[in-house]
């Protein structure tokens, strides 16, 4: 499914101004500024994966006929790029991974960058499927030993895993996979389920950055790290559960982002954490809309997540709602008699 297809026609014109506004600005000297120029892929695989995903967007959103020729010779000749650089370390290293700065490479940002060769034969006569095959088969080589799944951060020659899985990684990985591979991406997107999400207290589906069992530090990406959750990984895999049609998972974790995110309503808005954090509500947004642009559907995995996920919440609420109360009724309560001595 196209993001054309998955986007209501009358909505496409603002959503197509929009995107072309995020272009814009990432195309900029600004926007590449905080990028190394020198390196492999130009700028790094961050930079350019995300950035041709976003160009990948903006033509699924014009008629094939209609398409802006500047924009499509951009995409083509970054996706030309991208795919040579992945040759390149597939043949000298056997590494799938390309490097974000100066000697760090992280999976998910190769595997944003060829999810966006997938959105080019999508969209474009195919190009990249050996490349694609290759690089799945070095991602298969190289997995974290300890989880199954694709490693936090990696040797930047090797690709050899560096760092276990996290879930800040896991829940963008994850929101990406099912673009390049179905059926891998089922397997890891379970496995990860399995691993990752829980239910802190019994209080709601919530997503570690560590699996559970372990532990590890915070950092910039997960932030703080309560009862050992991590917020951005919880609200991200919200959309990659909407990818993989999980809609149990991608529905409790809405729901209870509605409660504990500590919403401000408007007539026209919703702005979470009372609206100091905007960078949350963007994530909030960006996952609440997620849906495949290349993958086909595919039958939604089991549930992982019961109805029930709400009764100990719902119990806890009851409790913080008669507290208030409870001097009251102790007051009112009739005084026992004393028995009368002989």
């Amino acid at each position: 499914m196209s993001i054309a297809q998955s986007s209501p026609a009358g909505a496409r014109p603002e959503a197509l101004a929009e995107a072309r506004w995020a272009l814009t600005r990432l195309e900029s000297p600004a926007g590449r500024a905080p990028f190394p120029a020198d390196l492999t892929p130009a700028y790094g695989v961050f930079y350019q994966g995300w950035t041709n995903w976003l160009r990948g967007g903006v033509l699924s959103l014009q008629p094939p006929g209609g398409r802006d020729r500047g924009e499509l010779a951009r995409f083509t000749e970054a996706a030309a790029d991208l795919g040579a650089a992945f040759d390149t370390t597939l043949d000298t290293t056997g590494s799938p991974y390309l490097p974000a700065y100066h000697g760090q490479a992280w999976p998910v940002d190769s595997t944003v960058a060829v999810a966006s060769l997938r959105l080019h034969d999508s969209l474009l006569p195919d190009r990249f499927d050996g490349t694609v095959a290759r690089w799945l088969a070095g991602v298969r080589q190289r997995l974290d030993p300890a989880t199954g799944l694709l490693p936090h951060r990696v040797d930047p020659v090797t690709g050899a895993p560096a760092e276990v899985a996290r879930g800040t990684s896991q829940s963008l990985i994850h929101r990406f996979r099912p673009e390049i591979d179905a059926a891998f991406a089922w397997e890891q997107y379970l496995t990860f389920r399995d691993g990752f999400v829980a239910a802190p207290l019994r209080l709601g589906p919530a997503v570690l950055e560590y699996r559970a069992g372990t532990s590890g530090p915070a950092d910039v990406d997960s932030g703080p790290l309560p009862l050992g959750v991590s917020l951005s990984a919880t609200v991200v895999t919200l959309g990659a559960a909407q990818v993989h049609g999980d809609a149990a998972l991608a529905g409790a974790l809405a729901s209870y982002g509605d409660f504990a995110g500590l919403p401000v309503d408007t007539p026209n808005t919703r702005r979470y954490a009372f609206g100091l954090m905007p960078i949350g509500d963007a994530f909030l947004a960006w996952s609440k809309s997620a849906r495949p642009w290349v993958a086909a559907a595919v039958d939604p995995p089991p549930a992982g997540v019961s109805w029930t996920w709400r009764l100990p919440l719902l119990a806890l609420l009851s409790l913080v709602a008669v507290l208030p109360w409870l001097p009251a009724l102790v007051r009112r309560r009739p005084a026992s008699r004393k028995p009368v001595s002989r």
